[in-house]
């Protein structure tokens, strides 16, 4: 229906109004975009903090740089030069800070925000009435920490290749091995962070005795056979060493052979695969699914 036509004017439509959709067309596009709407819900969260995050994800790789890439490598590329393959000191750590990164950033969003969901604010249990599945609770969740993983990266790598750390032309895929990385740590740890219901220092247990060793013996700041072999089995198991030889190999052409590249990507794959379903499960036991 039209508005009446004003004298010697035409016919204006009358102004659309807002409506809500019927339950059951709610129910319905909640149950197929459910993972999508809670990962707008966790980025809607994370807005709240934005000048935060955009400080710590400039702020970091250029202390970083600045103290490790361009200080240190200062003493090392002088005293020891040709001892990384005849690159700066520089590009050889810049892909193992890049994937140090996502693994830090992904050690921090799936633990204590995951006990928040659970226990202290209990955000799960909203989305949990609503027909979202506990399994699009987790996607979601993973969605949106995977967006920040990505943002965060990007950054992270356009300061890297700004210090002239990222010669090759195939540097850019670093970003999705990167993610990739965080993931792989991340996943295991979200599905562990889940079946937690009090908080006994757990996660402060696993920043020293898991993420520290990962970090420092992981061929961050040198070549992983210069370990004793006792030690460099931590290496080996380190989602961070086998995202840091693929960096390498894209930044800067460290050598790696084709099907050792190939147990590289799969063992991340396989780690965030049975990470994921892992998760799944246990968010299904907590929530009652």
């Amino acid at each position: 229906m039209t508005e009446p036509v004003p004298a010697g004017g035409q016919a204006v439509a009358p102004p659309y109004r807002l409506h809500a959709h019927p339950p059951e067309v709610s129910a319905a596009r909640a149950r197929k975009f459910g993972s999508w709407y809670y990962a707008e819900h966790v980025l809607r969260a994370m807005n709240s903090y934005r000048w935060t995050l955009l400080a710590s994800s400039v702020g970091t790789p250029v202390m970083y740089l600045f103290a490790m890439g361009v200080g240190l490598a200062t003493l090392v590329d002088r005293n020891a030069a040709g001892a990384l393959g005849g690159v700066s000191y520089l590009a050889f750590i810049a892909p193992a800070l890049l994937a140090s990164a996502t693994i830090m950033t992904a050690a921090t969003e799936f633990t204590y925000p995951v006990m928040d969901g659970f226990k202290w604010r209990r955000v799960y249990y909203g989305p949990h009435a609503s027909p979202l599945g506990t399994h699009q609770i987790v996607d979601g969740h993973v969605l949106a920490i995977t967006a920040r993983l990505t943002a965060t990266t990007v950054v992270y790598f356009l300061i890297v290749a700004l210090f002239g750390a990222a010669p090759s032309a195939t540097g850019i895929a670093v970003i999705p091995v990167a993610v990739l990385s965080g993931l792989a740590f991340g996943l295991p740890l979200l599905a562990y962070s889940a079946s937690i219901e009090e908080d006994k220092g757990q996660f402060a247990l696993v920043m020293r005795f898991v993420v520290t060793p990962l970090f420092l013996f992981s061929g961050t700041f040198f070549p992983l056979d210069t370990l004793p072999v006792f030690l460099r089995w931590i290496g080996w198991i380190s989602p961070l060493w086998h995202g840091t030889e693929l960096g390498r190999a894209l930044t800067y052409g460290h050598h790696v052979p084709l099907w050792l590249a190939a147990v590289h990507v799969l063992f991340l794959v396989v780690l965030a695969v049975v990470g994921l379903r892992r998760a799944r499960s246990v968010y299904a036991r907590r929530l009652g699914a």
